[in-house]
């Protein structure tokens, strides 16, 4: 598979960090998920119920192993894997890396081809650096949460945990650009993010309406908030999603809405007074869009080129026909919970196909990693009976 030479030593939680990791053990890495046994912490922790839709689809394509890194038999035992690994990905609070013994300073020392990628809340410095990081507070310090919501109804949070999930894609890019620049100077690095620096990326022309403009963003709603006409608009029998920013989009929504007596308005004769005359607009194309099917419109406007589609709840989403087409399910079967259906990773290659095993039990491999990595059956029991595994 694409990325099988890679080896990656997976010590994170929750969501953001084994995304990270998920985008790399899609396409074949050696991914190594290593947790505490179960005798040291019992506890599920964060991330939700092992058995639970969420970890069994954020978790897969993932071998599982045991190790106790607080005992100095198992830090000697993750030395012995780091040196024979290319990647070590963690999110732990800045200071824990030091306290374990796993910073990159550490793990350079034992394989200098090493590449070390964390995840933080806030950044590895900072006055914030160790604060416990979360989606929602990164979504609300980002600023996300003051551009997202109906115009005056105050900060909405969005309806997915859009900072962990940027962390974590922002932070598998970061990991493969190091691997590609080892390539060159033979050497690993220290890749580092954070769920508010990615947040505040994600902003993009948002942020830069301030840093440019000096235009402090507000709440739009379901209007876009520079292109317009953008919007929600009701149907006979539902929702039409419609998205015709510019001149030449507002002339063929027009046109074929049959407003003739419209596109030329004084009002709406550019973009400028479209946007500032908003509401107007929003209610002479809601009187026309009232007036027939969602089907209906959705058909007209794409054969006239108007980006515009329906709005829907998950299940409906699923069961359109294009969707269907797309196959954005990812079948697994589980020894446990039988066969599932997780999300496949978006993207395609023409050459190379996505790997899909189930998620791991606790330590479900480690007998057989450990024996990969040169450990002997004895040593394992010994370790085993100390509780390192």
């Amino acid at each position: 598979m694409p990325l099988s030479r890679f080896t990656v030593l997976d010590l994170t939680r929750v969501r953001s960090g084994p995304l990270a990791v998920r985008q790399l053990a899609d396409w074949g890495a050696n991914v190594i998920k290593i947790e505490a046994p179960e005798a040291v912490d019992g506890s599920k922790g964060m991330g939700g119920e092992r058995d639970g839709s969420d970890f069994q689809n954020t978790h897969r394509n993932k071998r599982g192993i045991t190790l106790n890194l607080k005992e100095p038999e198992g830090r000697k035992l993750f030395y012995a894997l780091v040196a024979k690994a290319d990647v070590v990905v963690e999110n732990y609070r800045p200071d824990v890396k030091a306290r374990l013994g796993i910073d990159y300073e550490s793990l350079k020392a034992i394989n200098k081809g090493i590449v070390l990628a964390s995840i933080s809340g806030f950044g590895q410095s900072g006055p914030y650096a160790r604060r416990p990081g979360f989606d929602q507070i990164a979504q609300g310090m980002g600023g996300l949460m003051s551009v997202t919501g109906l115009p005056g109804q105050g900060p909405v949070r969005a309806g997915i945990p859009l900072a962990d999930l940027s962390t974590g894609l922002y932070a598998a890019i970061g990991i493969l650009i190091a691997l590609l620049e080892r390539d060159v100077s033979g050497e690993g690095q220290w890749v580092h993010t954070s769920l508010l620096e990615t947040q505040i990326a994600m902003l993009d022309f948002q942020a830069t309406r301030w840093l440019i403009d000096k235009e402090r963003p507000g709440q739009a709603g379901n209007n876009h908030p520079t292109s317009i006409p953008t919007g929600l608009f009701r149907a006979r029998d539902g929702l039409l999603n419609l998205a015709g920013g510019g001149e030449s989009m507002w002339r063929r929504i027009c046109a074929a809405l049959e407003l003739d007596d419209v596109v030329d308005r004084a009002e709406f004769s550019s973009e400028g007074l479209r946007s500032k005359n908003r509401d107007a607009l929003n209610a002479v194309l809601q009187e026309r869009f009232i007036q027939n099917t969602v089907s209906h419109w959705v058909t007209l406007l794409n054969e006239a080129g108007v980006p515009c589609g329906p709005v829907y709840r998950v299940d409906e989403m699923f069961a359109d026909p294009h969707v269907a087409a797309l196959d954005m399910r990812l079948p697994v079967h589980h020894s446990r919970l039988g066969p599932l259906d997780l999300l496949r990773s978006p993207v395609s290659l023409s050459r190379g196909e996505r790997r899909a095993e189930p998620t791991p039990e606790r330590g479900e491999h480690t007998d057989a990693v450990l024996k990969e990595f040169g450990v002997t059956a004895e040593h394992i029991a010994s370790l085993r009976a100390q509780n390192v595994i």
